[in-house]
């Protein structure tokens, strides 16, 4: 089996070496390629065949996709791959034939051996790239071919609210591919404990990154702007041990922060504090890690503040910090200064892929 894997661009290796971990529990054969065919946010994972023992003594078959959706925390979609190709120069051709390029490889894809004749079926597509075509345009094609090759089959049954089984097509840059999308129409960032969402909040993929590359190993952890509490929400349901505290400035925020863990079953695992940052060493005497995403951009409103802000929250940090920080940010010089004017070293540095945008990625000690 082949599995097409998305994530947040710029994460690529974490979400590999969590995807290794878990199906080295299974004791099946594989293999996890990080951006097939060049295409940045995706992996591709070859598995074989993984059984389990049923209450009964019995052996099964154990989906692998069900597997993985049920336990990444970095992973978004977990697409069982029927086919990829690179298309070369598409990005330069009529639209009229790029549409036909893709029709024409999709007709002669085996689709039927993934639905049934009683299923309904729905398109998704996903564009990124120079393209002179749209996503819709991509459904439309797509549905279209597969219809006429299930079409010989029997009669094939579209559904586009409800379907049984989703196709999951992309074209990224050259690159297209087709599978059948295991996760669903919500993707696994969004979490279920999400009842309260800050303007701005942080993919929970992208925060249990931050988790992974600030390496906690039990001692007080601290998200000093932690807006909805996403980064001590997933900490915490990985059943970390140490003190998690979370601090907001603003009220509102805070009151749905503590409903978002409400609602992940782990409000009694944080500590919620009302708060600025600029005056940290007021609320606490040390954490031993600090992670955060810090505010910029249309998250604070009035940019020319930021300098500032960053200054003053770095040199309180530089008070209580013991360990490992890790920050986002999209202000390269501001946060770049405040750093090392506060005493601190650069360990590591990333760009990863959020909104929209490609934010900085800073661990500092």
């Amino acid at each position: 089996m082949r599995l097409l894997l998305t994530t947040s661009q710029g994460i690529e290796d974490l979400a590999r070496a969590e995807v290794e971990n878990l199906l080295s529990e299974l004791g099946v054969p594989f293999r996890v390629e990080e951006r097939p065919l060049g295409v940045e946010g995706r992996l591709l994972a070859e598995v074989g065949e993984a059984f389990y023992t049923d209450e009964k003594g019995r052996k099964r078959e154990l989906s692998v996709s069900t597997y993985l959706n049920e336990r990444s925390r970095l992973l978004h979609r977990v697409i069982v791959e029927i086919a990829s190709e690179r298309f070369e120069g598409i990005g330069e051709e009529e639209p009229e034939k790029v549409l036909r390029r893709i029709e024409e490889f999709v007709s002669e894809l085996p689709v039927e051996r993934f639905v049934k004749v009683s299923e309904s079926f729905a398109v998704r597509s996903f564009r990124k790239g120079e393209h002179r075509i749209t996503s819709i345009d991509i459904s439309k094609t797509v549905g279209k071919a597969i219809f006429e090759r299930l079409e010989r089959f029997g009669s094939p049954k579209v559904n586009l609210d409800h379907p049984a089984v989703i196709f999951r097509a992309e074209l990224i840059g050259d690159v297209f591919f087709l599978g059948i999308d295991t996760t669903g129409d919500s993707s696994l960032h969004k979490r279920p404990w999400r009842v309260y969402d800050h303007p701005a909040h942080l993919k929970a993929s992208i925060a249990n990154a931050l988790i992974e590359l600030a390496n906690p190993e039990g001692g007080p952890f601290m998200d000093p702007f932690c807006g909805s509490g996403t980064i001590p929400i997933e900490l915490a349901l990985r059943s970390y041990t140490g003190e998690i505290t979370c601090l907001e400035k603003f009220r509102k925020h805070l009151y749905g922060a503590k409903m978002n863990a409400l609602a992940a079953g782990v409000r009694d695992r944080i500590e919620f504090l009302l708060g600025d940052a600029t005056r940290l060493s007021e609320y606490v005497e040390s954490v031993d890690f600090a992670v955060s995403n810090l505010p910029y951009g249309l998250k604070i409103g009035r940019k020319s503040s930021i300098p500032r802000l960053y200054m003053d929250f770095f040199g309180e940090l530089a008070k209580v910090l013991g360990k490992r920080g890790v920050f986002i940010t999209t202000e390269k010089r501001a946060i770049e200064r405040a750093i090392t004017e506060n005493g601190f070293e650069i360990k590591h540095h990333r760009l990863i892929g959020h909104g929209g945008l490609m934010v900085h990625l800073y661990i500092i000690m």
